[in-house]
């Protein structure tokens, strides 16, 4: 029997990262607060904050793939997040292909609510749970 595991995803973004938070044993994800960032450099101090809370056995990282699977510009910047994350924290970093997770975290939030009127944070912590599920299912 594999012990289950407590996971934070995160889908990175240059002004907003998505945080979702989640444990392989219902293989589930909650949304929770986006951070806030600047040119994609997070407060790294609300970060720890948020480690600190939920204490993750793993953290994983979005990694946004073009359509044909080749990485993107912002792919090598998802990239060296996930490894300071690493640097900085010393847990294990895992990458999961993130293709559509907005476009779906969208879709959700737009059938949730019935409106138009969305945040980008919410989107971008949807995305987060969406990308921990899909890895999860993966593991």
């Amino acid at each position: 029997m594999v012990k289950p595991i407590s996971v934070l995803a995160f889908d990175f973004g240059t002004r907003w990262i998505g945080a979702a938070v989640g444990q392989s044993l219902l293989g589930s994800a909650t949304s929770l607060p986006s951070l806030k960032a600047k040119d994609g450099i997070p407060d790294w101090a609300e970060l720890e904050k948020l480690i600190k809370e939920w204490r993750p056995d793993t953290l994983v990282v979005g990694l946004p793939l073009n359509m044909d699977g080749s990485e993107s510009d912002i792919s090598a910047r998802a990239r060296k997040f996930g490894n300071r994350l690493h640097g900085r924290f010393g847990l294990p970093v895992e990458f999961s292909d993130e293709r559509l997770s907005s476009f779906e975290a969208k879709g959700d939030i737009l059938e949730q609510r019935h409106s138009k009127a969305f945040k980008q944070e919410n989107v971008d912590s949807r995305s987060a749970a969406i990308i921990l599920e899909s890895w999860f299912r993966q593991i």
